[in-house]
């Protein structure tokens, strides 16, 4: 029998504050709130875990989750929303206020994190038996502030006052061991509702700790600091997400907690196969599959094999073979130069048994591509271990069954070229998975109102479980449906331009064009193009103030890896541009620049309902797929890209008349870097001269980093690297026309509307569930287990 939320909320805040629920601040309700929601699904969590556990289950495999907050999420997800809402009445509170309250969850990064997440809601949803498997991180990747425009890193405690959502399990704890350090895993899960479902999965997230909490010994010998040494080494593991690896024991830290989660993961997986099979593992495979989200969790594979041979007594050919119907892989990435790959002295200092285990996999490869018939030098290219280092995208392919892209073109590239050597050896283990988003989460409740508008227009709310099912509404906006998803449109923007006030303090004019580049910063996703585009449109109304341009805002969401430091003097130069075209009354409010600190999921569902056009300008070819465009174009705003990831398959959905493409494609620009002279275009392309000098002539000031000049430099100059390697000048004047025609669009109110219906109306195939459907059906062998 469901208990009453109202007396259940309570209580629970009373057990968390300590007094009456009305005397209790906001950040207690919202915890009494959401212990009451996990109360609420306890018996449906249990239930699923026992169904899953005695069947075939899927692992799914990632150094980050980027869940984002998590109550009204599960909230909405269990039809429980308008009760909350009563519940917290009843106690003199507002469930806007409280949900306020809570933290984004620090576990992920970008695009990759939070395609995990919403794989996480789509498996859930869909019944799948499938958990995630990764770290609880205490800090996250860190907290971005700006200080005088440059991008500062701090600690994001994100659990200091709890979390609720996260359950330790205690019990279920195992130890992994290095050769210089053993350490206790302790797992805390995380309950994953689905769409209107029983079934209640699991996010199980390893946190490291001590043997030994401190050498009493030592410290009671005086020796203070010699007690919490390894304290400090475990709590390391599980501190931040994605160290700086930019000095060796950076590199050591991350390898350490690649194999953290794994092994852990593994030993748990391993343990409940026993229990529920027997101790004969032939038959592992038949039960278990797990995926590689990229290659962070790929010592996955030697662990494996280490648990079979050396803890199961199985040999090697019997142990290889379950390996290889275990495993699949997903590659993010068509720059083979950002595979990973660790110095093979690392792995000697953390764990000599799996050193030998991956120069066994090496040896066995080679061999085997000889009897191949491949020359040596193919083998030595391919080869798991080569110059003294680690491959570990070369070891899942070779152990994998299955080898995923995540977007058409991107699959097609590394059939081709990144991975190109596997793919002539063994095609039948590729195969395409383009990525999608949940419409949970971004679209009906980040935007209530167009959802609402939708559920209107198709007389229900099933495009919540199958969002595929708007295509048969393309057609039906009339214009009266028009005008109200303009309506929706602007208010929407009213309220983000009163969160921007609050936030950032900064005023901008919902009237305006909201144009929105929000990701990782990375050079290849050329946010620096955004910045000379706006750079060279600011000079064009200094000088023509009389210019007819449209009111425009332009918002960047993004951080920079903390080694990263020409991406972080693109931050600081966005800023600086920012600063200087806000505060210049010549200009008058007709362009503003803003950049939203400490950008993640929370500021995205407040960024995405409002923004008219969606920035997807990566050089062609580089980026693997791309989730931004996906969410945005659910929610009406219109591609500005180019024909990359999957903004092709976007623009074969809704047609070229519904986005705005330009730019070399990745066909093109082979041929065009021949004889590509970025000199060329700084001489010849008008305004683009003015733009460049600007970085370094005193126009804007990089408090004397020197970071502007090198950002010129990397543009303009041959030296150790070639020059403008992501085309960025190649492809302004296209940008800049596309860009200025898209603006001169939205003037037509009607017709951007037409637009934005065909984008939310075609967005069905980048839902999440078709991308969990094919992976269930092509990779996973999985089917739906309700729970009764």
């Amino acid at each position: 029998m469901t208990q009453n939320l109202t007396e259940t909320l309570a209580y629970q805040v009373r057990a968390t504050s300590g007094r009456p629920a009305r005397a209790s601040t906001a950040m207690e309700v919202w915890q009494g709130l959401s212990a009451a929601v996990v109360d609420r699904i306890a018996d449906r969590w249990h239930a699923t875990d026992r169904t899953y556990a005695a069947g075939r289950q899927e692992h799914y495999f990632s150094a980050e989750f980027l869940m984002g907050r998590a109550l009204l999420n599960n909230l909405s997800n269990l039809g429980m929303v308008d009760e909350a809402r009563e519940a917290l009445a009843a106690i003199g509170q507002d469930l806007s206020v409280v949900l306020e309250e809570e933290p984004d969850a620090a576990l992920g990064n970008g695009g990759l994190g939070r395609l995990a997440a919403c794989f996480l809601d789509s498996c859930a949803t869909l019944d799948l038996p499938v958990a995630g498997y990764g770290i609880l991180y205490r800090y996250g990747l860190f907290k971005q502030l700006f200080d005088n425009g440059f991008q500062t890193e701090h600690p994001d405690p994100w659990m200091e006052e709890g979390y609720p959502f996260v359950i330790r399990r205690e019990h279920e704890q195992r130890i992994v061991r290095y050769a210089d350090l053993d350490v206790r895993a302790i797992p805390y899960d995380m309950p994953i509702t689905g769409y209107g479902t029983q079934n209640v999965n699991t996010l199980r997230l390893w946190r490291a700790e001590p043997i030994e909490e401190f050498d009493y010994d030592a410290f009671n010998s005086q020796r203070f600091t010699d007690a919490i040494i390894d304290r400090e080494r475990t709590n390391d593991i599980s501190r931040v997400l994605y160290p700086n690896d930019t000095t060796y024991e950076g590199k050591v830290l991350r390898v350490r907690q690649q194999y953290f989660f794994c092994s852990a993961s593994l030993q748990a997986i391993v343990d409940n196969y026993v229990a529920h099979h027997g101790t004969d593992l032939s038959d592992f495979a038949t039960y278990n599959a797990i995926q590689l989200n990229d290659t962070h969790p790929v010592l996955a594979i030697p662990e494996l094999m280490r648990l079979l041979m050396d803890e199961h007594d199985m040999g090697w050919d019997e142990a290889w073979a379950v390996v290889t119907k275990t495993f699949a892989y997903t590659n993010h990435t068509v720059l083979a130069e950002a595979l990973e790959t660790w110095e093979m002295s690392i792995f000697d200092r953390l764990f000599p048994r799996i050193v030998e285990i991956v120069r066994e996999i090496d040896r066995r490869f080679r061999l085997e591509m000889a009897e191949r018939g491949l020359d040596e030098g193919t083998i030595e290219y391919m080869a798991p271990v080569s110059g003294n280092h680690v491959r570990m995208a070369w070891i899942a392919c070779y152990a994998s069954y299955s080898i995923n892209g995540v977007a058409a073109l991107h699959t097609e590239i590394i059939k081709r070229e990144t991975l190109g050597h596997w793919h002539a050896i063994w095609p039948e283990r590729f195969n395409n998975k383009t990525n999608g988003v949940t419409p949970r989460r971004w679209l009906k409740q980040c935007n209530p109102r167009l959802a609402a508008l939708l559920d209107e227009v198709t007389g229900s709310d099933a495009w919540v479980r199958d969002l595929s099912v708007l295509a048969d509404y393309v057609d039906a906006a009339d214009d009266v449906v028009l005008d109200r998803l303009s309506a929706i449109k602007h208010a929407n923007k009213v309220d983000f331009a009163a969160w921007v006030k609050a936030r950032e303090g900064v005023d901008i004019d919902p009237d305006a064009i909201f144009d929105v580049q929000i990701k990782r910063l990375h050079e290849y996703k050329r946010q620096l193009l955004n910045a000379l585009y706006i750079l060279d449109l600011y000079f064009r109304i200094k000088d023509e103030p009389t210019l007819d341009v449209p009111k425009r805002v332009f918002i960047f969401g993004a951080k920079a890896a903390p080694g990263y430091i020409r991406a972080k003097g693109i931050i600081k130069l966005i800023n600086a541009i920012a600063d200087m075209v806000n505060n210049d009354t010549d200009i008058d409010g007709r362009i503003k620049v803003v950049f939203i600190h400490n950008y993640n999921v929370s500021p995205a569902e407040h960024i995405i309902p409002a923004a008219d056009i969606s920035e997807q300008i990566s050089t062609a070819g580089k980026e693997a797929s791309g989730t931004s465009n996906m969410k945005f174009m659910m929610n009406g705003a219109l591609t500005l890209g180019t024909l990359d990831g999957a903004n092709v398959e976007i623009l074969d959905a809704v047609g070229h008349d519904n986005a705005y493409i330009f730019g070399a494609t990745e066909e093109e620009l082979p041929q065009l870097r021949k004889n590509y002279d970025p000199r060329w275009h700084y001489e010849n392309v008008p305004g683009l001269r003015r733009v460049l000098d600007a970085l370094v002539d005193g126009t804007l000031d990089d408090n004397g980093s020197g970071w502007f000049h090198d950002l010129r430099w990397s543009l303009l100059e041959a030296g150790y690297e070639p020059a403008d390697v992501y085309y960025v000048l190649g492809d302004f004047a296209a940008y800049r026309e596309a860009k200025d025609r898209m603006a001169f669009d939205h003037a037509d109110t009607r017709a951007w509307a037409r637009k934005a219906w065909v984008n939310i109306a075609r967005s069905g195939r980048f839902s999440s569930d078709r991308t969990i459907r094919d992976y269930a059906q092509d990779v996973w062998k999985l089917d739906a287990t309700p729970i009764q």
